[in-house]
């Protein structure tokens, strides 16, 4: 408990709470993971919990001899944490940058699916009983779901245990299959993650998302704080059908799922999903085109707010461009008028933001500086996210050398701006912004143009402790 952790560390128990959540980091981090250790290993030795400690670092229970031996070990999991976090981080947004959404629903033939018209007979109501059973149910859910003509939104929220229905990839196939016909029938997904796991787990289910946050027709949440160990819970609501369940944890084959298409109950569980998503916070913010006004809102909003920025880009920002630069550009490269103005709108309101970031909080931009011979064999190409333009504008080496002097220039004019550079880009499709404590944005620049907002405290400091390669211009 944390009253008994703060007895032994001699700190404050809602300090500690606040660490643990994410909203404060100790003061001398080292000193607090030492002491954390300490207690913990007296604890476990205490309580013959020595096969769990030795479990949870890797090792087996007869290696270690002495009291501190196991603390070593504790600290040196606890201090490899970060980098297994990051190593996570990069993995996913190596995938994110070379997605390409068109690609994949041409690989999925997803213009092809066919919205099911033939009716499958289906009862009322359904009791499933066992981990085959329970499969069959979320199948028939789909089928329920694609048949009936409502357009109301998918609720989707489960803890229930996935390992063993994951290793039946016939299942998986069908189970992505029903997603992507309520997808293609037009209806929108609310989706509660269950994020109580491993951190890499949890960047690889992310990443496995990811064609289907693409979409725009997905809302993702979590729930806040550690959910129940002992109860897991499965709810899928649509405007036709609903299915329940639930275990007990480490028992998922005496499982239950209930099937009903009853209007009563179907609206009953619909107002159990709406009471679940006023308790949930949102796992990310999606904007595409469509939600541009309030992207460009909440760009706003959050420039008139404190707090340090970093940003990593994949070429130097366009609120650094001088408009005769941008212009000469846009005019070579044939933008059409529209897409031109759409592009000098951007410029302006980044250059409004940054102008009144700077007054008060610090920006550190990270941008590659390549040399000509790198540039020439792969030329980088402006961020036109912001402004929802997908067609690509490749530099000049010539333009791409003009930006960065005026990047230069910009810090010169700007003390609390800060430019450094990397040797090659660290991505070529996207643009990684945090603001500290508060917030990590994923642009894409194209194949779609599309930003993640995220606010989740653990993702949120995976990706502050990204460590890129930098070299002194």
């Amino acid at each position: 408990s944390y009253a008994e952790l703060s007895r032994a560390m001699n700190f404050d128990a809602s300090y500690l709470s606040r660490v643990c959540s994410g909203q404060r980091k100790p003061a001398n981090t080292e000193e607090f993971i030492t002491q954390v250790c300490r207690y913990v290993t007296r604890r476990c030795l205490k309580n013959d919990q020595k096969e769990a400690l030795c479990a949870l670092v890797g090792t087996s229970a007869e290696q270690p001899t002495k009291p501190e031996h196991y603390t070593a070990l504790l600290m040196e999991w606890l201090c490899t944490a970060k980098q297994r976090d990051a190593e996570s981080v990069s993995k996913f947004l190596a995938h994110l940058d070379t997605f390409d959404l068109n690609e994949y629903i041409e690989a999925i033939h997803f213009e092809e699916i066919k919205v099911p018209s033939l009716p499958f007979r289906l009862p009322a109501s359904r009791n499933y009983y066992g981990i085959e059973e329970m499969k069959q149910g979320e199948l028939d859910f789909f089928k329920a779901t694609a048949l009936s003509k409502s357009a109301a939104p998918v609720f989707m929220c489960s803890d229930m245990p996935m390992a063993d229905m994951a290793e039946d990839l016939d299942f998986g196939k069908k189970w992505m299959f029903g997603i992507a016909v309520a997808l293609r029938k037009g209806l929108h997904l609310d989706i509660i993650h269950n994020i109580d796991r491993p951190f890499e787990e949890m960047m690889l289910g992310l990443e496995s998302w990811i064609p289907i946050y693409m979409t725009g027709q997905v809302s993702p949440y979590y729930l806040k704080g550690v959910q129940n160990t002992v109860y897991c819970h499965f709810h899928y609501v649509s405007g036709a059908a609903a299915l329940t369940g639930e275990c007990i944890n480490g028992f998922h084959e005496d499982g239950h799922y209930h099937f009903t298409n009853n209007r009563e109950e179907v609206q009953h569980s619909r107002r159990i999903a709406d009471h679940l998503l006023q308790k949930a916070q949102p796992l990310m913010e999606i904007y595409k085109a469509p939600q541009a006004d309030l992207f460009r809102a909440f760009l706003k909003n959050d420039a008139a707010t404190v707090g340090a920025r970093q940003n990593i880009l994949s070429a130097p920002p366009l609120y650094t461009m001088p408009e005769d630069l941008l212009g000469r550009i846009l005019k070579r490269s044939g933008m059409s008028a529209a897409d031109a103005e759409s592009i000098n709108a951007a410029l302006k309101q980044q250059t409004e933001n940054i102008e009144q970031i700077l007054t008060v909080n610090t920006v550190i931009d990270e941008l590659p500086h390549v040399s000509e011979e790198a540039f020439r064999a792969s030329p980088l190409t402006l961020s036109l996210s912001n402004a929802f333009i997908e067609n690509t504008v490749t530099y000049t080496y010539e333009e791409y050398t003009a930006h960065l002097k005026a990047t230069k220039i910009f810090a010169e004019q700007h003390p609390n701006y800060t430019v450094r550079f990397a040797e090659k880009p660290a991505f070529r499709n996207i643009q990684i912004q945090i603001h500290e404590n508060e917030w990590v944005m994923l642009s894409k620049s194209k194949a779609p143009a599309i930003h993640f907002v995220i606010r989740h405290s653990k993702m949120l400091s995976a990706f502050q402790n990204m460590i890129l390669p930098y070299v002194e211009d």
